[in-house]
């Protein structure tokens, strides 16, 4: 399993480009950006090509949801944009070359009946997947937490688990998120076991408080056995928020995290 720095939260106090070569100098084996999009990607690829570092994963461009809204995955009377959205995001990555793309699926928007939204989710994520599949890219969607986020259309690995199981398209993977998880006092392990052979990237935050590993009460080394356990051998994506905003001073966790791996 290998380290990736989430830029859009770590190193945060250096402009973005500048952010890779911290993330490499620190000890990340590569790196992760949420949305990318203001970024020329042919400047973001020279970047990550002078660095040395891979670009684990992008989100598919989000609409509104940044700024609260529903965005666009699971909105019907917004299948234009999202079909517009996909066309941005399959250019964008066509350049930086991305492994992985998250479609996330959003919140339910008002008006709209959950299962209509879960049908146009589907329905998207499937043609999503078949779109990249094209470039070699793979496309994950993930479980948030209710608390932070309200009305957000898929909280569980349970409800992870079936919207897999309704895509059910062989680029299509979970996104496993420990802090959304802990932060509804799911149990970890037995996400993992549920959601077994379909994670496709792993990302991380210590719980309470969305800090590094050792700021809150999450058991990481019993995690990470069960991730190796169920035969998990991919990335984990640093995604806290540094106590203070230093991320070089919140790094103790790596020594441990590499002699584990």
């Amino acid at each position: 399993m290998k380290l990736s720095a989430n830029l859009s939260l770590l190193f945060d106090d250096q402009p973005l480009l500048d952010r890779i070569v911290a993330a490499a100098a620190a000890g990340f084996d590569g790196v992760e950006i949420q949305f990318p999009y203001e970024v020329p990607a042919i400047r973001l690829k020279e970047a990550l090509e002078r660095a040395g570092m891979p670009l684990v994963l992008i989100n598919f461009p989000g609409g509104d949801f940044v700024q609260g809204g529903p965005g666009l995955a699971a909105v019907p009377e917004r299948q234009a944009d999202f079909d517009a959205a996909l066309q941005q995001a399959l250019t964008y990555a066509a350049m930086v070359r991305p492994l992985f793309v998250n479609v996330l699926p959003g919140r339910l928007a008002d008006g709209v009946e959950r299962q209509q939204a879960l049908a146009t989710l589907v329905d998207n994520l499937r043609r999503a997947a078949q779109a990249f599949q094209t470039l070699g890219i793979g496309v994950l969607s993930e479980a948030i937490n209710p608390l932070d986020m309200p009305g957000f259309l898929i909280n569980t690995p349970a409800q992870l688990q079936a919207l897999l199981q309704a895509v059910d398209h062989p680029n299509f993977q979970a996104q496993y998120d420990l802090y959304h998880m802990a932060r509804q006092g799911l149990e970890l392990r037995e996400g993992i076991e549920r959601l077994r052979g379909r994670i496709g990237h792993v990302q991380f935050a210590d719980h309470p408080g969305r800090g590094a590993p050792g700021t809150g009460e999450v058991d990481f080394g019993a995690v990470l056995a069960a991730l190796r356990d169920s035969g998990y051998g991919g990335w984990l994506g640093a995604e806290y928020r540094p106590v203070g905003g230093d991320t070089r001073a919140s790094l103790g966790w790596m020594p441990a995290w590499r002699d584990f791996s």
